[in-house]
């Protein structure tokens, strides 16, 4: 893997750039829409590329439970599995066996815990979390880390963080293929001390890209920008930054302006298949009865499939029948508006006017609000 810093912003610490993979070239600030299953859920791979989409997010813990990872490497490899051209990037499945398994027990070697699926017990250690992600064939793959649980004392995230410098050291070893790249992520809670402490000893290992981890758990907004951007300063400027599971449009562009490049999350695919869709405007509930004989697409101006064919009158009706075509239809707009918007930004990087976009893209959120648009689920 190959990153190259493009252009830099004069008004903020954004920068333009370009990630080199052996499956393609990713442009930078980039959003990778969530397949956690080696499936962006309702969309085909096709619809998904025609969408925007460049880079795919996939799993280690759930696609070591099911199907198996040797199975996938059998046949070819996720890319081939999944029928997926572009670059992949896979999750460890620290933060999983946090979220997913109701017993965990956290040792020096590794985490055992049971399966969500049938209570199974299970064993995902540095050596084990590496042999997966080698299997899957994924373009970049992640250090196993320790994700502290909301509201931790700082003597375990103190903890918490020592393990994850010790596991992300011991993944270092393990790495057999130099063509997968390897980042490291950043933990730390919501202490300052922790996250320079855990930054700055993952930065002296030298992988090659970072992770901020462990937010967007139930964090004040402003505190987690407040982390993100503390532990940006600690992180190297030549290397890519990845802010996992972050976040809404909002998150986003206030982000890329602290200097990262990379995000992920389930908002735009999940929001879509319960109705929620993405507008310059805000967000629209496709339920409301306000639609029920709008003949207008979701966004006059969008250039997406959806909203070059469909009404909101429509779109309505198949939520409400619970017709299994809302959920593609939706899905592809909203992916359609996260490429387009990560694409705003990089243009407005490239042309040095991302302080006038992010002016103009909250001036049409406050209009909105005026007039009482805004809408939540």
């Amino acid at each position: 893997m190959e990153f190259r810093v493009v252009r830099k912003c004069s008004s903020s610490k954004a920068r333009l750039g370009e990630l080199v993979t052996s499956h393609g070239t990713i442009e930078t600030p980039a959003f990778m829409p969530v397949g956690t299953l080696g499936s962006v859920k309702a969309v085909t791979p096709e619809q998904a590329g025609e969408a925007g989409v460049e880079i795919i997010l996939a799993n280690t813990y759930h696609l070591y439970l099911r199907p198996g990872h040797a199975l996938i490497e059998r046949l070819g490899g996720l890319h081939r599995f999944m029928n997926w051209p572009g670059p992949i990037l896979t999750d460890s499945g620290g933060f999983q066996t946090l979220s997913l398994s109701k017993l965990r027990t956290i040792s020096p070697e590794g985490v055992t815990f049971r399966s969500h699926l049938d209570g199974s017990t299970h064993f995902l250690g540095p050596a084990k979390a590496m042999e997966i992600q080698r299997s899957l064939g994924a373009d970049i793959t992640m250090t196993l880390d320790e994700c502290a649980p909301a509201g931790a004392s700082h003597e375990y995230v103190k903890t918490s963080v020592k393990l994850t410098q010790q596991w992300a050291r011991l993944c270092l070893k393990e790495r057999k293929d130099d063509s997968q790249a390897l980042f490291g992520i950043v933990q730390g809670g919501i202490y300052p001390d922790m996250r320079e402490l855990s930054a700055l000893g993952l930065r002296s290992l030298g992988f090659d890209g970072y992770a901020i981890g462990g937010l967007a758990i139930g964090e004040d907004t402003r505190i987690r920008e407040e982390t993100v951007r503390l532990t940006r300063e600690f992180l190297p400027e030549e290397k890519p930054v990845y802010l996992m599971g972050v976040g809404t449009p909002e998150d986003i562009i206030e982000s890329v302006k602290m200097g990262v490049d990379m995000f992920d999350c389930v908002l735009p695919t999940r929001g879509a298949r319960n109705g929620m869709l993405f507008t310059k405007t805000g967000k629209l509930i496709i339920k409301n009865s306000r639609y029920a004989e709008d003949d207008s697409p979701i966004e006059e101006d969008c250039g997406c499939y959806t909203c070059s064919h469909f009404s909101r009158a429509y779109l309505r009706h198949l939520y409400l029948s619970r017709e299994m075509l809302a959920g593609t239809l939706n899905t592809i707009h909203n992916l359609y508006y996260y490429s387009h918007l990560l694409s705003e930004i990089r243009q407005a990087i490239q042309e040095d006017r991302l302080a006038e976009f992010s002016h103009d893209f909250y001036a049409r959120r406050v209009e909105n609000r005026d007039q009482g648009e805004v809408e939540s689920l």
